[in-house]
């Protein structure tokens, strides 16, 4: 396993891919909330930064267009591609991220798909994984994984939806922050269940939630509920190869802070 970060696309990727070497980071997710600037352009200067830099992209992590609420009430009226006002349009931006992805030769895409219902029977349930296997469908006719970041959906829910998408190119991006801060999981336990189809990890920190509107808190790597001694021993258990890509969702000189003491807390863990 190697240590990277999350770094947002903008119009300098020299800059974005320059943080990790700065850091002394070997891999990071690409993440990109602009699809108007995923073009056959910036795909080539992106892959010269990764030339200039030595830093290796596992992952377009690719954001979608519309709102965005990252709570119990509106997140599942506004995230992914379970609101049907957005769905369409979201679809289009995934495929386009797809596209990106494949310009920079890399083999995976990831997103939040959006809080999967929990009951198959739900009408909307069936609707999402259609939408969900038009999206897979797309990734592996450019030969990539389509990955779901963790949080908004139990791991048996993740698992039937992968069930009934039907499709050999679908992973998980296993956020064990998330799973504790959205109080869908705990990490290590839910490795039994996710742990044949994880192709990513973050490696970030967090708290329960402690009411019924709002998620647990981000903490530093560290200071909040993931074991992350266990979590890794249940990594290498499950013969996982890929990256640790630290996330700390504040920006700034703390921001820095905080990744450089996740690093000095993870490599003896590897």
């Amino acid at each position: 396993m190697r240590l990277g970060i999350i770094v947002g696309l903008t119009e300098r990727p020299e800059e974005a891919l320059g943080k990790a070497r700065d850091l002394d980071l070997p891999t990071c997710q690409l993440s990109c909330w602009r699809s108007d600037i995923l073009t056959a352009e910036m795909a080539e200067r992106v892959k010269a930064a990764t030339k200039e830099t030595g830093v290796e992209i596992t992952s377009v992590w690719a954001g979608w267009s519309g709102p965005a609420v990252w709570d119990f009430y509106d997140g599942p009226l506004t995230l992914g591609l379970v609101p049907a006002t957005y769905r369409a349009q979201r679809i289009r931006d995934l495929n386009k991220a797809s596209d990106f992805a494949r310009m920079l030769g890399v083999d995976s895409i990831t997103t939040h798909v959006g809080f999967i219902p929990e009951n198959p029977n739900d009408p909307t349930y069936r609707e999402v994984i259609i939408a969900l296997r038009d999206v897979a469908r797309y990734c592996s006719n450019n030969g990539q994984v389509f990955c779901f970041e963790t949080g908004q959906e139990t791991p048996v829910t993740l698992v039937r939806a992968f069930d009934d998408i039907g499709l050999d190119n679908l992973g998980v991006n296993l956020d064990p922050a998330n799973l504790i801060m959205y109080g869908k999981a705990n990490p290590v336990d839910a490795m039994d269940i996710l742990g044949p189809y994880i192709k990513g990890v973050h490696a970030k920190d967090g708290e329960y939630p402690t009411c019924g509107q709002r998620l647990g808190v981000e903490k530093p790597l560290g200071e909040g509920r993931v074991d992350f001694r266990a979590l890794i021993k249940e990594l290498k258990r499950h013969d996982y190869r890929g990256a640790l890509t630290i996330e700390r969702e504040i920006s700034g000189s703390q921001q820095i802070k905080d990744i450089e003491r996740a690093k000095k807390l993870l490599l003896p863990l590897l």
